[in-house]
């Protein structure tokens, strides 16, 4: 396939108002080849520019693989995955920047962004590209990535396993499995930290899963990823803005809206942001057993993290640490092991020393029970649930 060709194909595409599917693609190739093509040269053709002009190009593959998390390119033939075991680089067909820079082009287009030298990079969701779940887009132009241009691709399934799932996946053994069904059914509110790709949005959607069938949840998240196994689940979902930097609807306001729609477990996917504010305000005033999740690198780091998030919203310190410490109950920290298993590292519950929100260990995967499981079993109690402390190790212990 000349180049000659090749751009006349992507000239008659951009100009049209049609969308690109690869029927447009192939009559597209057929009327500019003007009949002095031969076949196999016309299906190279057709099936090249339908890779670049359709879904994720040449990265379509990779996002399909369902181990797939991660898809990071940075320039020309430099193109890594992650599949649960570390970057690893893989042989994709980016020849050159300017076909890196297509790409990143065409992939701003589909999430309605803008990218191009007077914006020169771009964050947003892509629409379904046959990933099985939402897919974050981040890119950066050349020349401000100096290698290259630069995309990331992250891809975000729903969360759909249940606790005795993750417990066969040796997230926790069945001890530790009695004691997340037991917050649950305490109404404890509830913080799942941890690092990015831990495994805190699937314990959440698990735990999410044992809530009683006569209570309604409702969640706020940037991307849907939350899909818990239980009848009654509302999901609200926010929405950047669009090329004209207009219709943007964030978790904030979608926090507000929850709480005018009854539930009986508010749930923020993940609290980043100045929504922080009206979650803590909520479970302050009747709301039990709501739950989210929070990037930080340990569990003791939650409050000052809050901390933050809170300043965001306009929330003083002082205020912060009082509503914290009274409004949540646990905290459940996930960690990814350098092999790629996810594993619940340890629990935790919140006290208020000398005005300030304090984490204390629970328990500990590596170190056991601790000191601070005393606490727990008195906030169990109060909501007349027994600690289900198990005497002996698990058979399922990972």
């Amino acid at each position: 396939m000349s180049e000659d060709l090749a751009d006349r194909v992507r000239h008659r595409i951009a100009a049209s108002t049609a969308p690109v599917t690869a029927g447009a693609v192939a009559e597209a190739v057929r009327a500019e080849a003007g009949g002095v093509i031969g076949d196999a040269t016309l299906l190279q053709t057709i099936r090249l520019l339908h890779q670049e002009f359709v879904g994720a190009g040449p990265l379509e593959p990779l996002l399909r693989d369902p181990a797939t998390t991660d898809v990071l390119v940075a320039g020309a033939g430099q193109v890594w995955v992650d599949q649960g075991r570390g970057l690893r680089q893989v042989p994709v067909d980016l020849p050159d920047e300017e076909s890196v820079r297509r790409l990143a082009q065409r992939l701003a287009l589909a999430a309605g962004r803008r990218l191009d030298d007077a914006q020169p990079y771009v964050d947003g969701w892509l629409p379904e590209c046959g990933a099985g779940g939402s897919v974050r887009l981040h890119a950066v132009l050349a020349p401000i990535a100096a290698d290259g241009t630069s995309v990331s691709l992250r891809v975000l399934r729903p969360a759909t396993h249940d606790l005795d799932a993750l417990c066969g996946l040796g997230t926790f053994d069945h001890a530790m499995t009695a004691v997340l069904r037991s917050l649950v059914a305490a109404r404890l509110a509830f913080l799942v930290v941890g690092n990015t790709g831990s495994g805190k949005t699937t314990l959440l959607a698990a735990m999410l899963g044992c809530v009683p069938e006569d209570e309604r949840i409702v969640s706020v998240e940037e991307a849907a990823e939350l899909r818990p196994a239980h009848p009654h689940v509302v999901r609200l979902v926010a929405r950047p803005p669009n090329v004209e930097g207009a219709g943007e609807i964030t978790l904030r306001q979608l926090v507000r809206q929850a709480l005018r729609m009854r539930p009986d477990r508010l749930v923020v996917g993940e609290v980043r942001g100045a929504e922080v504010c009206e979650l803590l305000a909520a479970l302050n005033t009747g709301h039990d057993g709501g739950a989210g999740t929070v990037h930080a690198n340990s569990p003791a780091e939650v409050p000052a993290r809050l901390e933050a998030l809170a300043a965001l919203g306009g929330l003083p310190r002082d205020a912060l640490h009082s509503q914290l410490s009274a409004a949540i109950q646990v905290v459940l920290h996930m960690k990814r092991e350098p092999g790629g298993r996810r594993r619940l590292a340890g629990i935790g519950t919140l006290v208020r020393v000398d005005e300030r929100a304090r984490f204390v260990p629970v328990w500990q995967h590596d170190d056991g029970w601790k000191p601070g499981r005393s606490l727990l079993a008195d906030l169990l109690k109060a909501r007349e649930v027994n600690p289900p402390w198990s005497p002996s190790p698990s058979s399922c212990s990972p």
